[in-house]
């Protein structure tokens, strides 16, 4: 190890070739969690760049939408006054005395018993309080004749119909969906208040670990972590900093954990093997507050702290990565990022097909298929069968008193679909 590092006030026992002496509970490692994370500082963010990410203040109206009044059909305005007793057995007529376009108004006052003619979205004119349309008039180049009477404010879009001054548009901690920033843009937002999303590094590690795209020498395998693992951190609002694989290796793993990243995410070395070398290494440059889960998949989990940087050190089982990220590192990744601490899934209550195994004493999460309205538990031997995932329509989450549920039992699905 390098002579620089620090070591950690936190009492870490060295697990590599010896297994876990106790393991925690996952609601304990929620509860400190949700301690040591918030949302990040503001960030001003052009508007094109603001989809899905979340708001750090209230959006509050400067100005009306829209400024003018407009005419919501195509037709003619007119004085609502001049078309009382219309009808098709008695028509009225008006003359006509210019056109209003969007873009282009009409730039002089209506007088009673005129007409101007109007194009959908274009400025009402001064003194006109209603718009014919053309379902009811008949136009001979110079006059109108109107076969329908009108109320005052028919078929015209008053100015500040959709927004005035002065009103709260969007609340603070809401993520924006693509209508939001149509909303934005009406109101002449250029840069929008947002929190700031956290830069995220991720660290697969492994001798045997190969890029996707490498040509396999023997022996080795190819990184499915790390996609997964990228794909995860942008659905929960985070900044991917750089990746790559790191050889199990303390120094190598070292120098990857001392980043100027906010979280800190690597994959493998975390169990309890020879070569698993991240939780001391971490427990040298910072501390470790947990490692080994009362649950499965993923019992190998670990977490801690370099400075205020937040560290997973996530198993290297592809299933067992997957769920450490969804159970701890994305409920980070999503509470920095302004985002919920809820899961990021679907969820729907179904009855069971057949019965549900677990055991008491750790949160059990099941692979489960959902067919004809029943929940199938999916029979799979490994944390290594990515395809588990894959085929499966989502989890089931048991509690830690569990020892199983019956069939017709009712159970929450998360579901994986998008």
């Amino acid at each position: 190890m390098n002579a620089g590092y620090e070591k950690s006030s936190f009492p870490v026992r060295d697990v590599r070739m010896r297994g876990f002496a106790e393991r925690a509970a996952v609601e304990e490692i929620w509860h400190w969690l949700d301690a040591q994370t918030s949302p990040l500082e503001t960030e001003p963010t052009p508007l094109h760049d603001a989809a899905g990410r979340t708001l750090s203040d209230d959006i509050v109206s400067r100005c009306d939408v829209p400024s003018f009044p407009r005419a919501m059909m195509d037709g003619f305005a007119v004085r609502a006054a001049d078309t009382w007793g219309a009808s098709a057995y008695d028509p009225l007529k008006l003359k006509v005395c210019g056109e209003s376009w969007p873009g282009r108004p009409f730039t002089g006052t209506m007088a009673a018993g005129q007409a101007v003619k109007i194009m959908t979205g274009a400025p009402l004119p001064e003194g006109a309080d209603a718009v014919a349309p053309v379902e009811i008039v008949e136009f001979d180049g110079a006059a109108v004749r109107i076969s329908g009477a009108l109320p005052t404010g028919k078929h015209v879009g008053a100015k500040g119909e959709d927004v005035q001054t002065g009103r709260r548009v969007l609340r603070q901690g809401r993520r924006l969906r693509p209508q939001d920033l149509g909303l934005l843009a009406s109101l002449g937002m250029e840069n929008i208040p947002l929190v700031r999303r956290p830069r995220v590094r991720i660290v697969v590690t492994g001798n045997e670990v190969a890029p996707a795209h490498a040509k396999l020498r023997p022996f080795q395998i190819r990184d499915a972590n790390g996609p997964m693992l990228r794909a995860l951190v942008a659905r929960d609002g985070g900044l991917l900093l750089g990746d790559g694989v790191t050889p199990d290796d303390p120094q190598a793993i070292a120098a990857a954990l001392q980043s100027d990243a906010d979280i800190v995410i690597v994959s493998g070395g975390s169990s309890v093997g020879e070569e698993d070398h991240a939780p001391s290494v971490l427990a040298q440059l910072g501390e470790i507050a947990f490692h080994g889960v009362a649950m499965r998949p993923s019992s190998p989990t670990g977490m801690g702290k370099i400075g205020q940087r937040l560290v997973f050190l996530l198993p290297g089982n592809p299933v067992s990565c997957l769920f450490a990220y969804d159970f701890f590192a994305g409920r980070a990744v999503r509470r920095q990022s302004g985002g919920s601490n809820q899961w990021p899934y679907r969820s729907v209550r179904l009855p069971l097909g057949r019965k549900l195994v677990s055991q008491v004493g750790r949160v059990d999460c099941v692979r489960v298929r959902v067919a004809e309205g029943l929940v199938e538990p999916m029979a799979i031997g490994g944390a290594s069968v990515l395809t588990s995932t894959t085929r499966a329509d989502g989890f089931v989450i048991t509690s830690e008193d569990s020892e199983g549920l019956a069939p017709g039992s009712q159970v929450h699905v998360f579901l994986y679909d998008i």
